[in-house]
C-alpha cells in the first residue's frame, strides 16, 4: 500500500527546526528593536544599511498599507493557509529532499513570524534598510528574509533537482 505520509523521522518534519529558529531568531530581532528604538528612529551601520524601526501595516513592500484595516485579517489568513499548505507537504516531503525541505522551512518560520506581528500588534515590525545615495529599499525583517531565501531556494532545487521519470513511463519507453 502507498503511504500518503511519511513518519517525523523520515519527512521534511525532521527540518522543522529551522522554522523554529528562523521564527525565534524574528521575533527576537523584533523584540530588541522594539526595546531600543523609537518609531521612525535611525542608526547608520555602514554606508548602505541602517537600523530604522518601522510599522508595515502591509504586505511586501507596503502593499495595501493604506486599505483601512481589513488587510490585517487577509494577510494572516494568507499566511495561516500558506503555513498549512508548508506543513503539508513537508510532512509529505522524504527528509533527504534536503533543499526543498530548507526552502519550506524558511518560508514557514517567516510566515508565522510576521504573522504573530499582524495578530499581536497589528502591524509587521521592520527595521533592516538598505539602500544607496537616497534610494531606499523598503524596509524589511528576519522573515521577510527567510522567506525571500526560502522561495530562493525553492527556485534553485527546481533547476538543480529534475523530477524523476515515473518508473512506469520509464519501463514502457524501454
Amino acid at each position: 500500500m502507498l503511504k500518503v505520509f511519511n513518519s517525523n523521522e523520515t519527512s521534511g518534519l525532521k527540518w522543522i527546526w529551522v522554522a523554529v529558529l528562523t521564527f525565534v531568531l524574528d521575533q527576537a530581532t523584533k523584540l530588541w528593536v522594539i526595546g531600543a528604538f523609537e518609531l521612525y528612529e535611525r542608526v547608520a551601520v555602514t554606508s548602505f544599511f541602517n537600523l530604522t524601526y518601522v510599522r508595515n501595516y502591509g504586505a511586501a513592500f507596503s502593499f495595501l498599507s493604506d486599505a483601512g484595516g481589513w488587510q490585517r485579517w487577509f494577510f494572516t489568513i494568507i499566511a495561516f493557509a500558506v503555513s498549512v499548505m508548508l506543513l503539508y507537504w513537508l510532512r509529505k516531503n522524504d527528509a533527504s529532499q534536503r533543499l526543498q525541505n530548507i526552502a519550506f522551512a524558511l518560508v514557514l518560520g517567516g510566515a508565522l513570524g510576521n504573522v504573530i506581528d499582524r495578530l499581536y500588534h497589528g502591524f509587521v515590525i521592520d527595521f533592516l534598510d538598505f539602500y544607496v545615495g537616497n534610494y531606499h529599499w523598503p524596509a524589511f525583517n528576519v522573515a521577510d528574509s527567510a522567506i525571500c531565501v526560502g522561495a530562493g531556494l525553492l527556485i534553485w532545487d527546481a533547476f538543480i533537482n529534475k523530477p524523476e521519470q515515473n518508473s512506469d513511463t520509464a519501463k514502457a519507453g524501454k
